[in-house]
C-alpha cells in the first residue's frame, strides 16, 4: 500500500510539474525608435528605409538561427507560397544573437539569392517574420511606423 502510494505521490508530482519537461516557448518582440538628431545629420545606409523608423527585434533568449524571413502578412493571406522581402539562410554556424535590426547584416547568415538584400517596408503594412532555429520555429507580427 505505501508502493502504491509513493507512485500515485511520484505521478502526481510530474503532473504539477510537467511544464519542467515541456520545450521553451521563445518570445521575439520588435521596437520602432526614432534616430537620434544627432545621427541624422551624417548620411548612413537605412535599407532604403527612410520612410519609417528603424526596426530592431528582440528574443528572450540567444538565437542560433537556421531562417529568417519577414514575409507581407497580405501576401500569406493570398498566396499558398508568399516570397519573402528578407530571406536570410545559414548553412554552418549562425552566431546566437538577442537583437538585430531590419534589413542589418546577421554574422554567420547571408541571403538566401545571393545579390538580393532586404526589400522596403511601407509604414503601416502588417508583415511576419518567420525565424528557424534547430529546435523550434518562431513567428512574431509587425506593423512598421512612418517617420
Amino acid at each position: 500500500m505505501l508502493i502504491g502510494l509513493a507512485i500515485v505521490l511520484g505521478g502526481v508530482s510530474l503532473y504539477l510539474n510537467k511544464d519542467f519537461f515541456a520545450k521553451d516557448n521563445i518570445q521575439i518582440s520588435h521596437r520602432s525608435r526614432p534616430v537620434p538628431a544627432a545621427s541624422r545629420k551624417r548620411p548612413t545606409r537605412s535599407f532604403g528605409q527612410a520612410d519609417i523608423e528603424p526596426i530592431t527585434f528582440f528574443s528572450d533568449q540567444q538565437l542560433k538561427m537556421k531562417c529568417l524571413k519577414v514575409i507581407p502578412v497580405s501576401e500569406m493571406l493570398t498566396n499558398k507560397y508568399p516570397s519573402p522581402i528578407w530571406h536570410l539562410i545559414s548553412e554552418s554556424n549562425s552566431v546566437p544573437i538577442r537583437e538585430f535590426g531590419y534589413g542589418v547584416s546577421i554574422p554567420g547568415m547571408h541571403p538566401a539569392v545571393k545579390g538580393i538584400s532586404a526589400e522596403s517596408l511601407v509604414p503601416g503594412e502588417k508583415y511576419r517574420i518567420l525565424v528557424e532555429t534547430a529546435s523550434v520555429k518562431i513567428e512574431h507580427d509587425f506593423i512598421p511606423v512612418a517617420r
